[in-house]
Protein backbone atom coordinates (compact mmCIF):
# COMPACT_ATOMS: atom_id res chain seq x y z
CA UNK A 1 0.00 0.00 0.00
CA UNK A 2 2.91 2.50 1.02
CA UNK A 3 4.38 1.53 -2.69
CA UNK A 4 1.74 2.40 -4.56
CA UNK A 5 0.83 5.46 -2.76
CA UNK A 6 4.17 6.31 -3.46
CA UNK A 7 4.11 5.57 -7.25
CA UNK A 8 1.18 7.45 -7.24
CA UNK A 9 2.68 10.38 -5.97
CA UNK A 10 5.00 10.18 -8.45
CA UNK A 11 3.33 10.35 -11.15
CA UNK A 12 0.44 12.63 -10.89
CA UNK A 13 3.25 15.59 -10.66
CA UNK A 14 5.17 14.52 -13.64
CA UNK A 15 1.85 14.54 -15.35
CA UNK A 16 0.77 17.74 -14.03
CA UNK A 17 3.61 19.42 -14.32
CA UNK A 18 4.09 17.99 -18.03
CA UNK A 19 -0.02 19.50 -18.57
CA UNK A 20 1.13 22.47 -17.01
CA UNK A 21 3.98 22.97 -19.45
CA UNK A 22 2.18 22.18 -22.55
CA UNK A 23 -0.15 24.95 -21.53
CA UNK A 24 2.39 27.61 -20.66
CA UNK A 25 4.30 26.99 -23.75
CA UNK A 26 2.62 28.83 -26.00
CA UNK A 27 2.07 31.61 -23.74
CA UNK A 28 5.72 32.20 -23.13
CA UNK A 29 6.38 31.76 -27.15
CA UNK A 30 3.42 34.24 -27.77
CA UNK A 31 4.84 36.78 -24.98
CA UNK A 32 8.79 36.16 -26.73
CA UNK A 33 7.23 36.80 -30.35
CA UNK A 34 5.60 39.94 -28.69
CA UNK A 35 9.13 41.08 -27.33
CA UNK A 36 10.73 40.24 -30.23
CA UNK A 37 8.76 42.16 -32.80
CA UNK A 38 8.71 45.50 -30.19
CA UNK A 39 12.79 45.51 -30.17
CA UNK A 40 13.05 45.32 -33.92
CA UNK A 41 10.07 47.50 -35.02
CA UNK A 42 12.27 50.18 -35.18
CA UNK A 43 14.27 48.65 -37.64
CA UNK A 44 12.18 47.25 -39.74
CA UNK A 45 10.61 50.90 -39.94
CA UNK A 46 13.57 52.46 -41.22
CA UNK A 47 14.25 49.64 -43.87
CA UNK A 48 10.50 49.91 -44.39
CA UNK A 49 11.12 54.04 -45.03
CA UNK A 50 14.85 53.77 -46.64
CA UNK A 51 11.93 52.71 -49.99
CA UNK A 52 9.93 55.93 -49.21
CA UNK A 53 10.57 59.08 -50.79
CA UNK A 54 11.23 62.35 -47.94
CA UNK A 55 7.32 63.58 -48.61
CA UNK A 56 5.99 59.80 -48.01
CA UNK A 57 7.69 59.73 -44.65
CA UNK A 58 6.85 62.67 -43.68
CA UNK A 59 2.88 61.93 -44.32
CA UNK A 60 0.70 61.74 -41.62
CA UNK A 61 -1.09 59.10 -40.98
CA UNK A 62 2.45 57.04 -42.21
CA UNK A 63 1.96 54.30 -44.55
CA UNK A 64 3.00 50.65 -43.74
CA UNK A 65 4.39 50.19 -47.31
CA UNK A 66 5.70 52.45 -50.07
CA UNK A 67 3.17 53.37 -52.31
CA UNK A 68 5.77 53.80 -55.19
CA UNK A 69 8.71 51.80 -53.75
CA UNK A 70 12.49 53.19 -54.30
CA UNK A 71 14.77 51.45 -52.85
CA UNK A 72 17.35 51.06 -55.53
CA UNK A 73 16.75 54.85 -56.23
CA UNK A 74 17.53 55.52 -52.07
CA UNK A 75 20.28 53.50 -51.97
CA UNK A 76 22.42 54.37 -54.85
CA UNK A 77 21.92 57.88 -54.60
CA UNK A 78 23.50 57.31 -50.98
CA UNK A 79 26.31 57.21 -52.43
CA UNK A 80 26.29 60.14 -54.64
CA UNK A 81 25.04 62.31 -52.44
CA UNK A 82 27.67 62.49 -50.12
CA UNK A 83 31.12 60.49 -49.79
CA UNK A 84 29.42 57.76 -48.26
CA UNK A 85 31.77 55.36 -49.09
CA UNK A 86 35.34 57.30 -47.79
CA UNK A 87 33.06 57.85 -44.12
CA UNK A 88 32.90 53.76 -44.24
CA UNK A 89 36.21 53.30 -44.93
CA UNK A 90 37.13 56.02 -41.95
CA UNK A 91 34.91 54.23 -39.72
CA UNK A 92 36.53 50.38 -40.77
CA UNK A 93 40.01 51.97 -40.26
CA UNK A 94 39.47 53.50 -36.76
CA UNK A 95 37.71 50.68 -35.71
CA UNK A 96 40.18 47.98 -36.62
CA UNK A 97 43.26 49.74 -35.04
CA UNK A 98 41.08 50.89 -31.94
CA UNK A 99 40.50 47.19 -31.52
CA UNK A 100 43.18 45.63 -32.29
CA UNK A 101 45.13 48.37 -29.66
CA UNK A 102 42.31 47.45 -27.13
CA UNK A 103 42.41 44.05 -26.71
CA UNK A 104 46.45 43.31 -27.24
CA UNK A 105 46.90 45.84 -24.39
CA UNK A 106 44.43 45.14 -22.28
CA UNK A 107 44.79 41.11 -22.95
CA UNK A 108 48.67 41.54 -21.02
CA UNK A 109 47.36 44.24 -18.37
CA UNK A 110 44.80 41.49 -17.70
CA UNK A 111 47.44 38.32 -17.47
CA UNK A 112 49.27 40.91 -15.28
CA UNK A 113 46.06 40.97 -12.88
CA UNK A 114 45.66 37.46 -13.12
CA UNK A 115 49.14 35.39 -12.65
CA UNK A 116 51.38 37.91 -11.04
CA UNK A 117 52.18 38.76 -7.82
CA UNK A 118 53.69 41.90 -6.85
CA UNK A 119 53.28 44.63 -4.46
CA UNK A 120 50.65 46.90 -4.44
CA UNK A 121 48.68 44.88 -7.46
CA UNK A 122 45.23 44.57 -5.46
CA UNK A 123 45.62 48.51 -4.32
CA UNK A 124 46.23 49.01 -8.59
CA UNK A 125 43.40 46.76 -10.14
CA UNK A 126 41.11 48.67 -7.37
CA UNK A 127 42.19 51.78 -8.77
CA UNK A 128 41.78 50.64 -12.53
CA UNK A 129 38.20 49.59 -11.79
CA UNK A 130 37.01 52.95 -10.07
CA UNK A 131 37.95 54.85 -13.62
CA UNK A 132 34.78 52.86 -14.58
CA UNK A 133 32.70 54.75 -12.35
CA UNK A 134 34.68 58.14 -13.46
CA UNK A 135 31.79 59.72 -16.31
CA UNK A 136 33.78 60.29 -19.57
CA UNK A 137 32.57 63.89 -19.65
CA UNK A 138 34.54 64.20 -16.43
CA UNK A 139 38.07 64.28 -18.69
CA UNK A 140 36.70 65.67 -21.90
CA UNK A 141 38.07 68.53 -21.27
CA UNK A 142 41.31 67.58 -20.26
CA UNK A 143 41.56 65.52 -23.09
CA UNK A 144 40.94 67.48 -25.64
CA UNK A 145 43.06 70.35 -24.24
CA UNK A 146 46.17 67.94 -24.42
CA UNK A 147 45.86 66.57 -27.95
CA UNK A 148 45.03 70.11 -29.19
CA UNK A 149 48.74 70.52 -27.39
CA UNK A 150 50.01 67.59 -29.12
CA UNK A 151 48.57 68.49 -32.44
CA UNK A 152 46.35 65.70 -32.71
CA UNK A 153 43.25 67.42 -33.19
CA UNK A 154 41.25 66.65 -36.52
CA UNK A 155 43.51 63.41 -37.02
CA UNK A 156 42.34 59.76 -35.78
CA UNK A 157 45.08 59.53 -33.37
CA UNK A 158 43.05 60.86 -30.40
CA UNK A 159 40.80 57.81 -31.57
CA UNK A 160 43.15 55.26 -31.84
CA UNK A 161 46.31 55.99 -29.87
CA UNK A 162 44.75 55.76 -25.87
CA UNK A 163 43.10 52.07 -27.15
CA UNK A 164 47.08 50.94 -27.27
CA UNK A 165 47.66 51.74 -23.44
CA UNK A 166 45.64 49.82 -21.43
CA UNK A 167 42.52 48.69 -23.63
CA UNK A 168 39.69 50.19 -21.30
CA UNK A 169 39.10 49.31 -17.55
CA UNK A 170 36.24 46.77 -18.57
CA UNK A 171 38.07 44.60 -21.15
CA UNK A 172 41.02 44.15 -18.37
CA UNK A 173 38.49 43.20 -16.00
CA UNK A 174 36.85 40.99 -17.84
CA UNK A 175 39.90 39.42 -19.66
CA UNK A 176 41.41 39.18 -16.04
CA UNK A 177 38.10 37.07 -14.40
CA UNK A 178 38.18 34.71 -17.34
CA UNK A 179 42.05 34.22 -16.46
CA UNK A 180 41.44 33.46 -13.25
CA UNK A 181 38.92 30.84 -14.29
CA UNK A 182 41.75 29.14 -16.00
CA UNK A 183 42.79 26.34 -13.81
CA UNK A 184 46.49 27.34 -12.78
CA UNK A 185 48.29 23.77 -13.69
CA UNK A 186 48.48 24.41 -16.70
CA UNK A 187 50.80 27.28 -16.24
CA UNK A 188 52.83 25.17 -13.90
CA UNK A 189 52.65 22.34 -16.55
CA UNK A 190 53.89 24.65 -19.14
CA UNK A 191 56.75 25.92 -16.91
CA UNK A 192 58.01 22.43 -16.65
CA UNK A 193 58.31 22.20 -20.30
CA UNK A 194 60.55 25.37 -20.39
CA UNK A 195 58.06 27.85 -21.19
CA UNK A 196 58.64 30.91 -20.04
CA UNK A 197 55.22 33.84 -18.75
CA UNK A 198 55.25 35.22 -22.55
CA UNK A 199 54.95 31.45 -24.08
CA UNK A 200 52.76 30.40 -21.50
CA UNK A 201 50.23 33.15 -22.14
CA UNK A 202 50.64 33.22 -26.01
CA UNK A 203 50.14 29.53 -25.94
CA UNK A 204 48.13 28.64 -23.37
CA UNK A 205 45.93 31.46 -22.03
CA UNK A 206 45.24 33.05 -25.30
CA UNK A 207 43.64 30.20 -27.72
CA UNK A 208 42.05 29.45 -24.41
CA UNK A 209 40.51 32.48 -23.92
CA UNK A 210 38.56 32.98 -27.08
CA UNK A 211 35.17 33.39 -25.46
CA UNK A 212 36.18 36.27 -23.50
CA UNK A 213 38.34 37.79 -26.37
CA UNK A 214 35.53 37.61 -28.44
CA UNK A 215 32.91 39.09 -26.05
CA UNK A 216 35.44 42.25 -25.60
CA UNK A 217 36.47 42.20 -29.08
CA UNK A 218 31.93 42.07 -30.00
CA UNK A 219 31.16 44.93 -27.39
CA UNK A 220 34.54 47.19 -28.53
CA UNK A 221 33.33 46.91 -31.81
CA UNK A 222 30.18 48.06 -31.43
CA UNK A 223 30.98 50.77 -29.10
CA UNK A 224 34.14 51.96 -31.81
CA UNK A 225 31.76 51.99 -34.54
CA UNK A 226 28.55 53.43 -33.30
CA UNK A 227 31.21 56.10 -31.63
CA UNK A 228 29.69 59.45 -32.25
CA UNK A 229 31.03 62.13 -29.20
CA UNK A 230 34.44 60.99 -30.16
CA UNK A 231 34.78 62.25 -34.02
CA UNK A 232 32.62 64.53 -33.38
CA UNK A 233 35.03 67.05 -31.03
CA UNK A 234 38.35 65.78 -32.93
CA UNK A 235 37.59 65.01 -36.42
CA UNK A 236 36.49 68.94 -38.16
CA UNK A 237 37.68 67.68 -41.78
CA UNK A 238 34.48 65.97 -43.81
CA UNK A 239 36.64 63.74 -45.66
CA UNK A 240 37.64 62.50 -42.14
CA UNK A 241 35.05 61.56 -40.63
CA UNK A 242 33.26 58.48 -39.75
CA UNK A 243 29.63 57.19 -40.85
CA UNK A 244 28.11 57.71 -37.77
CA UNK A 245 29.18 61.23 -37.98
CA UNK A 246 28.14 61.40 -41.57
CA UNK A 247 24.55 60.57 -40.26
CA UNK A 248 24.04 63.90 -39.42
CA UNK A 249 24.36 65.21 -42.86
CA UNK A 250 21.50 63.22 -44.13
CA UNK A 251 19.38 63.95 -40.91
CA UNK A 252 19.87 68.24 -41.64
CA UNK A 253 19.18 67.94 -45.36
CA UNK A 254 22.37 69.62 -45.90
CA UNK A 255 24.31 69.47 -49.40
CA UNK A 256 27.76 68.45 -49.19
CA UNK A 257 29.87 70.03 -52.00
CA UNK A 258 28.26 73.59 -50.23
CA UNK A 259 27.61 72.34 -46.63
CA UNK A 260 24.40 74.15 -47.10
CA UNK A 261 20.55 73.52 -46.44
CA UNK A 262 19.04 71.52 -48.63
CA UNK A 263 15.46 70.07 -49.17
CA UNK A 264 14.73 66.97 -46.35
CA UNK A 265 16.49 63.68 -47.25
CA UNK A 266 14.88 61.46 -44.46
CA UNK A 267 14.93 58.91 -47.20
CA UNK A 268 18.50 58.65 -47.25
CA UNK A 269 18.98 58.67 -43.59
CA UNK A 270 16.78 55.43 -43.22
CA UNK A 271 19.41 53.90 -45.67
CA UNK A 272 22.35 54.91 -44.44
CA UNK A 273 21.11 54.06 -40.67
CA UNK A 274 20.11 50.61 -42.25
CA UNK A 275 23.84 50.49 -43.66
CA UNK A 276 25.26 51.61 -40.41
CA UNK A 277 23.26 49.12 -38.67
CA UNK A 278 24.46 45.88 -40.93
CA UNK A 279 28.18 45.38 -39.68
CA UNK A 280 26.90 45.51 -36.25
CA UNK A 281 23.97 42.65 -36.44
CA UNK A 282 26.34 40.85 -38.61
CA UNK A 283 28.57 40.63 -36.12
CA UNK A 284 26.72 39.69 -33.08
CA UNK A 285 25.13 36.61 -35.37
CA UNK A 286 28.55 35.66 -36.45
CA UNK A 287 29.91 35.44 -32.63
CA UNK A 288 27.18 35.36 -30.53
CA UNK A 289 28.25 31.84 -29.71
CA UNK A 290 31.05 32.98 -28.41
CA UNK A 291 29.31 36.09 -26.86
CA UNK A 292 26.98 33.81 -24.36
CA UNK A 293 29.63 31.73 -23.72
CA UNK A 294 32.11 34.69 -22.53
CA UNK A 295 29.23 36.43 -20.34
CA UNK A 296 27.88 32.75 -19.22
CA UNK A 297 31.92 31.95 -17.96
CA UNK A 298 33.45 35.19 -16.56
CA UNK A 299 33.39 35.48 -13.05
CA UNK A 300 33.39 31.70 -12.46
CA UNK A 301 36.62 32.68 -9.84
CA UNK A 302 37.07 36.09 -8.49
Amino acid sequence: MAESSIALGTVYPRRYRRKKLTLTRPLLYLVVTIGSFMFMFPFLWALVSSGKSSAEIATFPPTLWPKKPLWVQNYTSLWTEAPFGRWIWNSVVITTLNLTGAISSASVVAYSFARFKYPGRNLWFFIMLSTMMLPGEVTLIPSYLIFKTLGWVNTIKPLVVPAWFGGGAFNIFLLRQFYMSIPRELDEAAEIDGAGPLRTFLVILLPLSKPAIATAAALGFVGNWNNFMGPLIYLNDPDKMTAVQGLRYFALGTTYAQLSAGPPKDNLLMAASIIVALPCLILFFIAQKYFVQGIVTTGLKG
